[in-house]
């Protein structure tokens, strides 16, 4: 298990995971552990783990993300730390209230709207938030988050993706 390091740069993060490569997001503020990005027609708001498993290949993050373009908004994206083994779960945590999520690879998401509503709103009080799966390999996988600024950096977020 690893720790993240204060002061990594969200904005690395955010270009990490920015489509396409080229294109550079454009930052609406960084919240606590949380940023805000508005990149290629959406917005998000996006978070990497402050303890995780060392990931191979990628950054894992915690993000919520909306498409004006598409219609489609607050929706929950998990980059989890090891690649899922086939078959297991995915439960998401925020202080004491599960969630299971859908998932496949090294990705995850809520099964529904109604789902990322609720994880939204479980997120917007709570405190730490953990993701908690299987790897490949068969070791036990957990991503912890921290959740100060997530309300914040989702509310910039949306804000910033609202139709006009």
């Amino acid at each position: 298990m690893r720790r993240v390091k204060p002061g990594r740069s969200l904005l690395v993060l955010a270009a990490a995971v920015a489509a396409p490569a080229a294109a550079q997001p454009q930052s609406l503020g960084i919240f606590g552990s949380w940023g805000a990005f508005r990149d290629n027609g959406r917005c998000y708001a996006i978070t990497e783990p402050f303890e995780a498993p060392p990931a191979a290949g990628w950054h894992p993050f915690a993000s919520i993300g909306h498409w004006p373009a598409r219609r489609g908004g607050g929706q929950l994206h998990i980059r989890l730390s090891r690649a899922k083994r086939q078959g297991s779960a995915v439960l998401l945590s925020i202080d004491g209230r599960s969630f299971q999520l859908l998932g496949g690879g090294r990705d995850a998401w809520a099964a529904d709207a109604r789902a990322d509503q609720e994880i939204q709103a479980a997120m917007r009080t709570g405190i730490d938030m953990a993701v908690e799966t299987r790897s490949a390999e068969g070791l036990l996988v957990r991503d912890h988050y921290r959740l100060r600024g997530a309300a914040t950096a989702m509310d910039a977020a949306a804000i910033a993706c609202a139709p006009r």
